[in-house]
């Protein structure tokens, strides 16, 4: 597992990362990494974000080795505002644990979060760029405005059952999540920062505070990739771990991806490897879009009709002054 944990940590720091914005003409999914973006889907937009992966676990320490595999569901939907979208986030997984003594298995959701996520700060609303028609190194240099970041924040709640093997702490039933959230984009969009400071169930015996740094890259306009670093600490469990993956966009709403995980101890060494897909309905957004449109055009056809009547009758009044 060592050779190819080292294998793995060079390939992920060769690879670069993928992003999407705001409402844009492609789907902004998160996956396949673990950061929220700063920027919401779109009002009245619903997204769904799937995927499935493969466990491997041992612990040096306890002596166990462990294999499985869990499926996480993501849906996000933009409703009253642009910058705002509500989030539930699902994750069920299942283990079988091997020891020299004995076998057991472990199933359960690992996760449940229903929360909602801002925009407080978008350094690109109501800026636009100007092109500059003689200098192509003008167009692509560095803009100092790329070092100020979008900022959203995301509040919700994790919801565990108390017969679940993953709950840790017996008062943490329904216990508060908090992340601060921010995005800077780099050389015109084609490279993404994105962070995630956390701060997870809170209030209960063992809270955990972490972070997500994901640095995205587009290739070309459908094949994209990603690395991320993965660090929380608790008086339960803390880690840190990397991740490196690929997107592919088969069409404008919709994506697939691939990504593998690992950390750098043995209290428990783990790999991770997955496959996702995404998919977005924005015709009702779309449909917004045409109907705010036409009623643009119909008011400006009055206007000009309103215009040349007017102008009509200035040009009667006139002829009839010198008759």
């Amino acid at each position: 597992m060592l050779k190819i944990k080292n294998l793995l940590f060079a390939f992920l720091f060769l690879v670069p990362q993928f992003f999407f914005a705001q409402y844009t003409d492609v789907i902004n999914s998160n996956r396949p990494g673990e950061t929220m973006s700063a920027y919401a889907v779109g009002k009245s937009v619903i997204q769904g974000e799937i995927g499935v992966y493969g466990i491997k676990e041992k612990h040096d320490l306890l002596d166990y080795d462990a294999t499985g595999f869990g499926t996480d569901l993501t849906v996000r939907y933009g409703a009253f505002f642009e910058q705002l979208e509500f989030i539930l986030d699902v994750q069920y997984q299942m283990e079988n644990f091997d020891t020299p003594y004995t076998s057991y298995k472990k199933n359960n959701f690992r996760q449940t979060v229903l929360g909602a996520k801002y925009l407080i700060y978008d350094p690109y609303k109501n800026y636009k760029k100007e092109a500059n028609i003689y200098s192509y190194k003008a167009n692509h240099s560095f803009q100092w405005r790329e070092l100020i970041p979008a900022v959203s924040i995301f509040a919700g709640a994790n919801f565990v059952g108390a017969d679940n093997p993953y709950y840790f702490s017996p008062n943490g039933d329904i216990s508060p999540k908090v992340a601060l959230v921010t995005q800077n984009l780099f050389g015109g969009g084609r490279w993404v920062f994105v962070t995630n400071i956390i701060a997870d169930y809170i209030g209960t015996d063992y809270p955990s505070y972490g972070y997500i740094l994901t640095l995205t890259h587009g290739f070309n306009d459908k094949w994209s990739g990603f690395v991320e670093n993965q660090g929380y600490k608790s008086d339960f469990y803390s880690d840190a771990i990397v991740r490196g993956g690929a997107a592919y966009l088969l069409s404008p709403n919709m994506q697939v991806d691939a990504s593998i995980s690992t950390n750098f101890k043995n209290t428990p060494s783990i790999l991770y490897g997955g496959v996702g897909f995404s998919w977005r309905y924005d015709g009702w957004y779309k449909e917004k879009q045409i109907a705010n449109k036409n009623k643009e055009k119909a008011k400006k056809n009055s206007d000009n009709k309103d215009e040349k009547v007017d102008y009509q009758e200035k040009e009667r009044k006139r002829k009839a002054k010198y008759e």
